[in-house]
């Protein structure tokens, strides 16, 4: 498996803080099958005001990181990527290859849980325009997809690729969280299936019993999307194909 979202890195932002931590997550990463771990260090976020959030600086940490797991014989393959903070600014960065994976295809973007601009949408379709496919970070978390699920089929509609967070379907971040990332599973409607690990205590990685879950409810080739195909076609810049066939059935 891929996790494609989690803070991984050593004293970067607000995930690992320590080299040990960042080791046990990963250990424990490798006992759920996970061979490959994009770490997203978040971007233009308030957490990070002020640090050096640069390509040189989180491949330069990625690396020595990668060493450290071969030192200790855990086989899994870091990668390279960034959450980015929602700013109007988007398409003017959108060539960092810290935020793109290097070829520019696809860039993962966060939101406020409480507040999304009413801009937000011609800038992620002015994004999609210009060849970049927006990633949705975790909108089961976000009180206006809580409160009007139709938002997720207009990203969908946009071109924009949904990533469900693990602990959300398993119920770790709340009841109303829990039930609006099922109901996100359950319609079809997510793409990508992450950690969004930050550390070794109440958010470590749990993609593997996220998955087996999501398998009962969708089956075992859908849900292999979310863990490998598609977070795979991300990492190699290829276009993920959408399944227009959306269940939308709000009652869910």
């Amino acid at each position: 498996m891929i996790d494609f979202h989690n803070h991984i890195l050593p004293n970067i932002d607000d995930g690992a803080k320590t080299l040990e931590i960042s080791l046990r997550m990963l250990k424990c990463a490798h006992k759920q099958g996970i061979t490959d771990v994009v770490n997203t260090v978040h971007f233009q976020h308030p957490k990070v005001e002020g640090l050096d959030i640069s390509y040189e600086s989180i491949k330069k940490a990625t690396i020595h990181l990668q060493k450290e797991l071969y030192n200790i014989d855990i086989p899994i393959t870091l990668h390279i990527g960034a959450e980015v903070f929602y700013q109007p600014n988007l398409l003017k960065i959108k060539d960092n290859p810290l935020l793109n994976y290097r070829h520019g295809k696809y860039i993962l973007i966060e939101f406020q849980p409480h507040f999304i601009p009413d801009n937000h949408k011609q800038v992620l379709f002015n994004l999609k325009m210009s060849g970049t496919t927006p990633i949705i970070a975790h909108p089961e978390r976000y009180r206006l997809v809580q409160n009007n699920f139709d938002i997720i089929n207009e990203w969908l509609n946009f071109g924009c690729i949904i990533q469900v967070s693990a602990g959300s379907i398993l119920g770790k971040m709340g009841k109303e969280i829990e039930r609006t990332a099922l109901k996100i599973i359950k319609n079809n409607s997510c793409q990508i299936l992450g950690s969004d690990a930050h550390n070794d205590k109440n958010r470590n990685f749990l993609l593997k019993e996220a998955y087996d879950l999501t398998e009962k409810i969708m089956g075992e080739v859908a849900a292999q999307k979310l863990v490998l195909d598609n977070p795979r076609s991300v990492l190699e810049g290829v276009k993920i194909v959408l399944d227009t066939k959306l269940n939308n059935n709000n009652n869910l």
